[in-house]
């Protein structure tokens, strides 16, 4: 039979076609997220991330009998949110809601305090709850790899045991050296996760499978390979230095075997991460024998 993605991939890589450094138009993403959902290797791509002041946007380019799965990123306050989400076109899925509690070197304690409050203030709709005749949203709570981490840390594990669909998420690149974590700060903030039982999500830097670094920037980026491993690891309960080692690594023959024993298991804690390309993950995944599309046994 045919193989599919493995179940270690699925949903692995939403789709931020909109967002630097891709900023593809609203119109060309849809059109190319079409593509990739039709594709063989659909099970690999997530939502289609929107920018929550574009969904009206979005909505005028859909078909009319169209229904299509977003994850909207706050860029409005968030008091606006859930207003903007009771709205929206009834064709638009939201899939997960993720938004920044706090710019780098803010507190995160009180942005992620105004966020959870928010289902319970009236008469605002509440945001997990969009519209009756959809799933609950997951909720995002993105807090700076800075002072108060692990605070906010313990304020979202303890809402996400009262009830409250929410996750943490964490910036891994951008366009600014100190945008990108060492690998032991990314190590502590997976283990950071794992003691806590917290899903977690990444976002920017992650283009590659291995750490790699870019020749025109001199950045050293993450490979999601090595996330993937990491954090299988710490999920094991490896100690901070052995993630570090794992993460740091840019040998495929020390990354890709744990990777492949493990093709059939579901992701622990790491839920995956935005790319404004997919194929460029697809490819990697490729060349390294990890999804063997087309092969048959």
């Amino acid at each position: 039979m045919s193989t599919q993605v493995p179940r270690l991939f699925a949903g692995l890589v939403d789709d931020a076609a909109v967002f630097p450094p891709g900023s593809a138009s609203l119109a060309d993403a849809l059109v190319a997220h079409r593509a990739h959902r039709t594709a063989w290797y659909a099970d690999l791509v997530g939502p289609l991330l929107v920018p929550a002041s574009a969904l009206t946007q979005l909505s005028a380019l859909l078909d009319p009998d169209e229904r299509i799965e977003v994850g909207v990123i706050g860029d409005v306050p968030i008091g606006r949110l859930p207003a903007l989400l009771a709205t929206a076109d009834p064709r638009l899925v939201p899939r997960q809601i993720e938004v920044a509690v706090a710019k780098r070197g803010e507190d995160p304690l009180p942005g992620l305090t105004e966020l959870l409050a928010l289902p319970a203030e009236e008469p605002r709709p509440e945001p997990y709850a969009v519209r009756a005749d959809l799933p609950t949203p997951e909720l995002y709570a993105e807090v700076p790899l800075t002072w108060g981490l692990l605070g906010a840390l313990d304020g979202i594990a303890a809402a996400r045991a009262a009830g409250t669909p929410i996750a943490a998420k964490f910036r891994t690149g951008g366009l600014a050296a100190e945008l990108f974590p060492s690998p032991v700060e990314l190590a502590a903030v997976i283990r950071a996760c794992r003691d806590r039982d917290l899903p977690f999500k990444l976002t920017a830097g992650l283009h590659h499978a291995l750490r790699h670094t870019d020749p025109e920037t001199g950045f050293t980026h993450h490979g999601f390979v090595n996330v993937l491993v990491a954090t299988a690891a710490a999920a094991e309960d490896a100690e901070v230095a052995e993630v570090a080692e794992l993460l740091a690594s840019g040998d495929p023959l020390r990354l890709v075997e744990p990777a492949r024993i493990r093709r059939d298991q579901a992701r622990p804690l790491w839920r995956g991460f935005g790319s404004c390309s997919i194929d460029e993950p697809l490819t990697d995944l490729a060349q390294l024998g990890l999804m063997n599309h087309g092969e048959t046994e």
